[in-house]
Order: C-alpha cells, then sequence, then structure tokens
C-alpha cells in the first residue's frame, strides 16, 4: 500500500522565509508608487505604504490606497476611490464615482451625479451631495449625508446620524442615540436605536423612532411618524398626518388638519389640535385630547379619558371610562376658527353603559351631554 507523488525531485535552488517576504516586497515596490498618481484617461493608481497618496484626475480611473494615513482622490468621471488603511479619506467629484473607506476614522465623499460614499470605521464620515447619490456609514460615531434627489443615507453605528435634503430621500440610524432626517419631500426617516430622533419635514414624509426614548417628527403635508419605544414621542403638523406612539408614557400629536393622533401605551397622551382632528388612547390611565373644530377624542381603555374641547367637538369610549366635553358659543359664521368661539362651561361624564352608551359618540350643546345624531 504505497503512494508515489513523484519518481524524481530536482532542486535548483534554497530560499528562507525572510528571502521569500524579500522578494514579495520587492515585486510590490517595483509596481507601486507611495505617491502614485495618474492624468491619464483610464488610468490607475494605487498605493500600499503608509500615508501614501493615490490621484486620479481623468476619466474611469481607479485610486486605491491600502495603508494607513492614505489618501484617494479621483475627480475624472467613473472613477472608483477607495482607502482600506486607518484614518484614510476618499473623495470621488465625478460624474457616477464611488468613495469607500474602510478604516477606522475614515471619511468619503462622492460629489458627483449618483455617486456613492461608504465608511464602515469608527468615526467615519460619508458624504454623496449628488443627484441619486447614496452614503453609508457603519462605524461607531459616523455621519452620512446626501443632498441628492433621490439619495440614501444610512448610519448604522453608534451614536450616528443621517440626513437627506432633497425630495425622495431616505434616512436610516440603527445604531443608539442616533438622528436622522430628511427634509425633502416624499422622504423617510427612520431610527432604531435607544434615545434617536427621526424628522421629516417635506410633503408626504414618513418619520419612524422605534428605539427606547425615541422622537419622530413629520412636519409635511400627509406625513406619518411612528415612535414605539418607551417614552417616545411622535408629532405630525401636517394635513392628513398620522402620528402613533406604543411604548410606554408616550406622546402622539397631530396638529394639521384631519391628522389622527394614538398612543397604545400605559399613560400615553394623545392630541389632535387641527381641524376635524382625530385623538386616539389605548393604554392605561392616558389621556386623549380633541381641541380643534369638530375634533374627535376616543377612550378605548376603562382607565382612560377622552376631551373633546373643540366647538362642536365628539367624545366616545368604552364602560369605565371618562368624557370631557367644553360648551361653546358661537360668535360668527366662521366657527372652524376659535376666535369665534366664547366659553359657555365644561362637563365631565362616565361611561357607564346606561346614561352614557359605550362606543357612542356624544357633544355638548346648551350646557348638555348629548348624544350626537
Amino acid at each position: 500500500d504505497t503512494k508515489v507523488a513523484s519518481t524524481k525531485i530536482k532542486i535548483g535552488s534554497e530560499i528562507d522565509i525572510a528571502g521569500l517576504v524579500k522578494a514579495a516586497i520587492e515585486y510590490i515596490k517595483k509596481r507601486i508608487n507611495p505617491e502614485a498618481g495618474s492624468e491619464e484617461c483610464y488610468g490607475t493608481a494605487s498605493t500600499t505604504e503608509d500615508r501614501g497618496t493615490a490621484n486620479v484626475r481623468r476619466a474611469y480611473g481607479i485610486a486605491s490606497v491600502a495603508g494607513e494615513y492614505g489618501a484617494a482622490s479621483i475627480t475624472g468621471e467613473y472613477g472608483a476611490a477607495i482607502v482600506k488603511g486607518k484614518y484614510g479619506t476618499a473623495s470621488v467629484t465625478g460624474d457616477y464615482g464611488a468613495a469607500s473607506a474602510e478604516g477606522i476614522s475614515g471619511a468619503s465623499v462622492a460629489t458627483g451625479w449618483n455617486g456613492a460614499a461608504s465608511t464602515e470605521g469608527i468615526g467615519g464620515g460619508s458624504v454623496a451631495t449628488g443627484r441619486n447619490g447614496a452614503a453609508s456609514v457603519e462605524g461607531k460615531h459616523g455621519v452620512a449625508s446626501a443632498t441628492g434627489e433621490y439619495g440614501s443615507a444610512i448610519a448604522m453605528g453608534e451614536c450616528g446620524a443621517a440626513s437627506v435634503t432633497r425630495g425622495l430621500g431616505d434616512a436610516r440610524v440603527i445604531g443608539e442615540y442616533g438622528a436622522a432626517s430628511a427634509t425633502g419631500a416624499c422622504g423617510v426617516a427612520s431610527v432604531e436605536g435607544i434615545g434617536g430622533s427621526s424628522a421629516a419635514t417635506g410633503a408626504y414624509g414618513t418619520a419612524n423612532a422605534t428605539g427606547k426614548y425615541g422622537t419622530a417628527s413629520a412636519t409635511g403635508r400627509c406625513a406619518i411618524a411612528n415612535a414605539t419605544g418607551k417614552y417616545g414621542a411622535a408629532s405630525v403638523t401636517g394635513i392628513c398626518g398620522a402620528t402613533t406612539t406604543t411604548g410606554e408614557c408616550g406622546a402622539a400629536s397631530a396638529t394639521g388638519e384631519y391628522g389622527i393622533a394614538s398612543v397604545e401605551g400605559k399613560y400615553g397622551v394623545s392630541a389632535a389640535t387641527g381641524e376635524d382632528g382625530l385623538a386616539i388612547v389605548l393604554g392605561e390611565c392616558g389621556a386623549a385630547s380633541a381641541t380643534g373644530y369638530k375634533g374627535r377624542a376616543v377612550a378605548e381603555n376603562c382607565e382612560s379619558i377622552a376631551v373633546a374641547w373643540g366647538y362642536y367637538g365628539m367624545a366616545k369610549g368604552v364602560i369605565g371610562s371618562y368624557l370631557a366635553f367644553a360648551d361653546w358659543i358661537e360668535n360668527g359664521y366662521n366657527n372652524w376658527t376659535q376666535n369665534e368661539w366664547s366659553f359657555n362651561g365644561a362637563k365631565m361624564v362616565r361611561v357607564d353603559g346606561e346614561t352614557i352608551k359605550e362606543n357612542v359618540w356624544y357633544t355638548m350643546l346648551n350646557g348638555k351631554v348629548v348624544e350626537v345624531e
């Protein structure tokens, strides 16, 4: 049972480990300049030494820095700049460029159209200012910003911040203490980490904060704001907006017309201040308040209260809950404005299932709580 790999072996020369490493280094040094630069179209510049610099100023070029403290820059179209070393910087200003910095504290910038900038190291920053650009930071304390249209900014690391300022943008922060902001129309801002804050100020924007102590705000028309963490707050100021908080002690506010504010957690507060707004409270010891014209308040828990404080406001609740009403006298024809109201008293009742029926709308007229026809 013999195994034969070869019948003859010829040894030409002998080399040890040190010699092998030296030969590899000499081979790389002959082909790579520590401060490489390329001015030609389709050129490539690369450096693997510490503190090296690689520059490409023509279209389709590639600049790469693998060593620490390196910098890679491309100003031509379709270029790519990559820095893997510590404290590296990658910058692409041409169209369709891509910039990536993987080292700690690296910075990556892509200002060209459809450019992409990515930073994975701790404390890094990534910015894409061109149209349809994308900026992503995965490291701790990172910052990602996309100011171009349709841009996307993502910061997954702890204490990161992501911002999108143009239409249809997307900003996301998954790490703790992060902040996400989308100010363009139809933008989306989302925060999943503890203590995060999310804001969407453009029309049709959506803001989500799912972490503990998170805050979500949407000021655009028909916007949606959600806060699911404990002590979270969600606010909507646009027309037809909707806001929801599901965590304990959360607060939901809708200030625009036809807005909806809902609180599911214990000790939550829900407020609808706009015309025809709707405020709902589902948790124990919660309060729902509707202060706008024809506003509605709903108490879905037996230990909660619904307050209808606007002119011709309405409230309803389950058995055991309380309903509070304000009585107003109309002074003019513009009764949707509070200036045309005169306060005439208030009253609070308990839903007992007999005198005050369960889940039936009530209002207050001429000092009396009456069922809405």
